[in-house]
């Protein structure tokens, strides 16, 4: 069999979420979960944590009824909100919690002939402008959905911060006064922190916290190091060396040849590629773990192969393990590499790769 997979260990992903829970003592944790759980498996990661927090979060629907029909029980919040008439009778069935971030969407919750309520966050814009009501809309808004049968008493009020990870930058500040503000005023419960607000800015703690990356034991901010204090890395992409091919000075490998042995070299060949999630523009000298130890990747990433320059090691064969990226080797570090973020490999793993679990 083919020796790449991903082990994911369910153990790191609960004290991850232990470590969310003590920056945040006094919070609610809604555990997310969206994107297959960032690559890590929706359903095993939700089974894992369903004993330990009140609340899930997925992006759409799909996401949602996956869990349901996994056996998965916990509220889930639909952070995209409705697309069409029929969801807020499903939500409702189901106990899925609607995110409201448009006025169609209010008005498809109003006007629903739902059995029973469904329970609502409602998402103002704070300067993010991607999602969210305008703050002159609330007031009517809250009214509205206060008035209707079709909504549960507990509203929710929640927004979205842009630049949370960097600290330095005035915005974040800003968008927690607006919210605090909006809350005051309407007597609602908030929701305002994703991970890098929840490590670095006290003042977003509120009634709910919303945690995603850092759950899976990785910096949100993005350092090499991979993990803040108390994060560890749940996930640990394996595989093995290939074949090992002896090249001579002016050798190149791969495709275009664009790595040219400048003496003689050990190229290793790892059964990993794009197809796999790999990131097609990690260049050559990104690292790679081979025997625990640091190698650089050489030449272009391949459909289904990388390959890695051996010459440094004393003793390596066939078979060797590798570790792409896990508690030894941050994913951060291998994204900027490539020039892109952790959160987009994890969440492009690809359906080939499989996943195994450990405690």
């Amino acid at each position: 069999m083919r020796p790449t997979q991903a082990i994911v260990c369910l153990g790191a992903i609960a004290d991850n979420l232990e470590t969310a829970s003590r920056f945040a003592p006094d919070a609610k944790i809604m555990a997310v979960i969206k994107a297959n759980a960032y690559g890590h498996g929706a359903i095993e990661v939700a089974r894992a944590l369903q004993t330990r927090v009140p609340a899930f979060a997925v992006a759409f629907f799909d996401e949602a009824v996956q869990l349901r029909d996994a056996g998965i029980t916990r509220p889930i919040l639909i952070l995209q909100g409705t697309t069409g008439e029929a969801d807020v009778a499903e939500a409702a069935a189901k106990d899925f919690w609607l995110m409201l971030h448009c006025r169609q969407q209010v008005d498809r919750v109003l006007r629903s002939d739902t059995a029973k309520p469904v329970r609502v966050w409602i998402k103002v814009d704070t300067g993010m402008h991607r999602l969210g009501l305008a703050a002159t809309e609330l007031g009517h808004v809250c009214e509205e959905l206060s008035a209707s049968a079709n909504v549960q008493p507990e509203m929710v009020l929640c927004s979205h911060l842009a630049c949370a990870d960097e600290l330095a930058n005035p915005i974040t500040r800003q968008q927690v006064n607006q919210l605090h503000e909006y809350a005051a005023k309407h007597s609602l419960p908030l929701s305002i922190a994703n991970s890098a607000a929840i490590m670095c800015w006290p003042e977003t703690h509120a009634d709910w916290n919303r945690p995603g990356y850092m759950l899976y034991g990785n910096s949100p901010l993005g350092s090499f190091g991979g993990a803040k204090p108390g994060l560890v890395p749940a996930m640990t992409m394996t595989s093995e060396i290939l074949t090992i091919r002896e090249l001579s000075p002016g050798d190149g490998t791969g495709y275009g040849l664009n790595w040219v042995a400048q003496k003689h070299s050990k190229v290793g060949t790892i059964s990993i590629g794009y197809a796999d999630g790999y990131p097609r523009h990690a260049p050559s000298g990104t690292p790679v773990l081979v025997n625990g130890q640091r190698v650089p990747l050489v030449g272009r990433v391949s459909m289904d192969m990388i390959s890695v320059d051996l010459t440094a090691l004393d003793k390596v064969e066939i078979g060797a393990p590798v570790e792409l990226w896990g508690p030894g080797l941050s994913v951060n570090e291998v994204a900027a590499c490539a020039g892109t973020i952790g959160y987009e490999i994890l969440a492009g793993l690809t359906g080939r790769v499989p996943l195994t679990y450990r405690p």
